[in-house]
This record gives structure tokens, sequence and C-alpha cells, in this order.
């Protein structure tokens, strides 16, 4: 990023209550720009919506983090619930929206970029919206792509993202100029922890300058790595497309003497797909992801337990997270980073299928055959499935019903099962990963008959940062 400052997070909103009740509330408009008019919602006039009872969401209503609690504990902290409100800080002649999508593919961008073209257009009569080309870079440096109904009719069953994307190219000053040269008031951007970051320097930007510019953040990682939220949108397609990979390799490790089917799938920092793609398949006989450390030799090692299944079953399968075992790797490359500023990393698949090989051909002396498969790119290419297109949508309509009710500075997400605008800084502040001492990995375990590979020691170190489970590990 060509900006070194960081989000204030100084500012944060917070709405205290009985019961130890603590509401994270997100920025509003009319934080910093008094005297803002609000105009009838144009959804009350809608015949799509306005046979809905209730549909408007009360202005007091928030979602728990935290939905698992003791009688006598606190209520805990809360986000604000998403939604439509009876009243809006824009009148939709006036809106002048743009969308911008950053980082990595992951499916269901198209479908984010229609829903909130749609959104805008079919619910709040919104007709001026821009399409920002090439990711942050693009308000700068590229030309812009008028967006409306017809134009983004299909694009959702195409993968990828129709606006095209980047790294990096994030300069704040650049990227305000631009927003308040073209008279842009609402600002759509996608993307993971690293554009949200962006996203939020480009909020405080727009706050320092007065300017009456909603800026609102849909979460994207296919990695699922963004805390607070149950689950990021292209999750569901990658665990399911991993599928295909994993079929491929125990199919081909069934067919031959003593092979092994080695997957490579995503999760740099996190191993959520391994870990749900594992429990999915039932074909997989060992997991690897970043948060469990592995060793592969001496007893209790990998390499012990891949002779020991090919002993009794002849083949097996396992599946491999991207960012797994990287610390038994040369260090050559640890310091350098992509241009989103994510630490490089060396392939870990190509290096344990040799190592496999060597270990078990010059010292084991026992011919073995290896089937090595990554279908990352096959995976992020594609289009989302039904159950993330749903999501895709209310993430946008969401986002869409926020930043017409004057709301900026928010991300929106699914937390417990409802959609809620939450700050900036809690989506920046840290990575969701896997915990090794919950019940869901221990649930891998037993599926996979793996050994841990922990010591007593690291069981201790994981217990002493143990967080609340994520919504996904029930």
């Amino acid at each position: 990023m060509a900006s070194s400052a960081s989000p204030d997070i100084s500012k944060r909103k917070i709405v205290n209550g009985p019961g130890d009740y603590v509401l994270e509330d997100v920025p509003h408009l009319s934080d910093y720009i008094p005297d803002l008019p609000t105009y009838p919602n144009p959804l009350q006039d809608n015949p799509a919506y306005s046979v809905v009872k209730q549909y408007f969401v009360h202005v007091d209503d928030s979602v728990p983090q935290k939905v698992v609690v003791h009688k006598d504990g606190p209520r805990g902290i809360h986000f604000r619930r998403a939604g439509a409100r009876q009243k809006v800080y824009f009148q939709p002649d006036d809106v002048h929206a743009c969308i911008v999508t950053c980082g990595g593919l992951c499916p269901g961008l198209n479908t984010v970029v229609r829903e909130i073209v749609c959104g805008l257009y079919h619910m709040y009569g919104v007709k001026k919206v821009l399409g920002i080309d090439g990711g942050y870079r693009g308000f700068y440096a590229k030309n812009t792509v008028h967006l409306n109904p017809k134009v983004v009719n299909v694009i959702h069953k195409r993968g990828g993202t129709v606006l095209g994307t980047s790294r990096g190219g994030h300069d704040t000053s650049k990227i305000v100029d631009s927003i308040q040269d073209r008279g842009i008031n609402q600002v759509y951007i996608i993307g993971g922890d690293g554009t949200q970051r962006g996203a939020a320097l480009i909020f405080e930007e727009i706050r320092r300058r007065g300017l009456k510019v909603s800026v609102a953040g849909i979460p994207k990682t296919i990695d699922n790595d963004i805390p607070v939220i149950d689950k990021s949108f292209g999750f569901d397609t990658a665990v399911e497309e991993a599928q295909r990979a994993i079929n491929a390799a125990h199919v081909e490790a069934e067919s031959f003497e003593n092979c092994i089917g080695l997957v490579k799938l995503m999760g740099r920092y996190s191993g959520f797909i391994a870990m749900y793609a594992t429990l999915a398949s039932r074909d997989v006989d060992c997991c690897l992801i970043p948060e469990s450390p592995f060793y592969l030799e001496g007893p209790g090692g990998l390499f012990e337990y891949i002779e020991k299944r090919l002993n009794e079953d002849g083949h097996m399968v396992v599946v491999i997270a991207e960012g797994a075992g990287q610390e038994l790797l040369s260090e050559s490359i640890q310091s350098m980073t992509d241009a989103s500023g994510n630490k490089l990393l060396q392939d870990v698949g190509l290096w344990l299928s040799q190592r496999i090989k060597d270990y078990f051909s010059k010292q084991r002396k026992m011919l073995i055959n290896l089937k090595y498969i990554d279908p990352t790119y096959m995976i992020r290419a594609v289009p989302s499935n039904a159950s993330d297109n749903v999501y895709c949508t209310l993430l946008a309509q969401s986002a869409v019903h926020g930043a017409m009710a004057g709301y900026t500075g928010f991300t929106t997400g699914l937390v417990n099962g409802r959609h809620t605008y939450i700050p900036f800084n809690r989506i920046i502040e840290k990575q969701n990963k896997v915990v090794i001492t919950d019940r869901m990995w221990a649930r891998l375990l037993s599926s996979t008959n793996q050994p841990s590979f922990l010591s007593a020691k690291d069981v201790v170190d994981d217990k002493t940062d143990l967080e609340p489970s994520t919504p996904l590990l029930k």
C-alpha cells in the first residue's frame, strides 16, 4: 500500500446496556456531518416489500456475538442487525454508487456484484452505478464501466469477476480524490482482510474530509479466515469442489499398489477448507493444516503413519493445506510478500511429495506410487453453488440497506445466523483459525484416525491462546 497509515480504530462506537450488554456499533454519516436530512424509505411503496409485515429493522435490533452463555453471565458483545430502515439518508436520484473487487478470485464475486446493482436499482430506484475496473488501482488508473440490471443479468453464472481484480495498488489519497471528483457517494468494496483494511483507510480519509460518502465492505476470502462472521462467501463452494479432487485422489490410490493420493488445498493461514473437505469426504486418511504442526520422521511422525496405512490398506489419501508445514521448508523466501502483503509460500505439496518418495525409496526400500493433485485455481474460478448464491444475495442486499440508511465504515456479515453490520476494526484485527483443541478438530482426528502430531507442550500452548470457537465449529 502506498499509505503507511493504519485505520483509526480509536473512534469505536460502544453502547453499553444493562446486564453487561455491549453494542459495538458502526459509524454513521450523522456522526460527522450535522443536520443531515432524512427521507422515507422507497421500499414502503415497493409492491414486493410493502406487503411484508415488520419488514423494516427496529433501530435497537442487535445480534450477540456469542450465542452460548451461562444464565448468570454477561450478555456480552453485540453487533447492529442488518436490514432496511424506515428512514434513508440518500434520495435515489442523488445516489452515485461504485463497486470494486480486490484480491484473489473466489466463487460468488459476480453474484455479489449483480445483487448490489439489482438491489440498488430494483429496491431503491438507483440508476447510477459504476464498476471500478481492476481493483483499487482502477479508481485512478483505469476506466470504469456503467452497471445496470441488464449488464449484470447473467454474470452470476460465470466464475471470476467481470470487474477484474488485482492485488495491491492502494493509494488512499488518489482513491478518495477519484471518489470525490466523480461525485461518488456510495462505495461497495468486495475483498479479504487486506482489502477491508484498505477500505478502513478510505473511510477514515472520507471522514477526515467530511464527505457524505458511505463505505460498505463485503468480506471475501475463500479460506474462511475472516473473524467474527460465521463463514465467508465462496467457502461452501470451495469445500464442494475440493471433493472432486479428493475423490480423484482416492480413485487413483485404490487403483495402484502402495499408492498415496496427495491433494493440496487452499489455506494460507487457516485450514478450514482442508478440514471440512476431509470431514465431508470420509476418504481421507490424513489432513494437515497450518494450525497443527506435524513432523515427518520418528515415532508418531507422518512417515510412520503412512507406512502403517499402506501396510494395512495398500493405499491412502493425504490432504494438506497450502500453509501447512511451512516451518519445515527452506526459509529462503519466508520474508518475501506479494502485493497484498501476504507471505510468499513455497509449494508444500511438491515438497512433501518428494520427501515421501525419497523416504520410502531410499530408507525403507519400499516401492510406492504417489499421485499429486493441486486443484487451487480450478476451485477459485468456478461459479458459486446454490448455497453461496443465496448467501451472496443477502450480503449484497444488507450492504445496500446499510449504505442507504447512512451507515458507513462497516462490513456486513453473518453472525450466529443473522446478518449484521460489523466495524472494520473487528474484521481486520486478527485472522480466523481452526482451534485444534476444539471439538471439530477432534471429530476430524476420530474420522481419519491420524495422529494428532501434538506434544503435551503443544496442547498447553494452544489452550493458552484458545479463542471462542468460530460459529462454524459447532
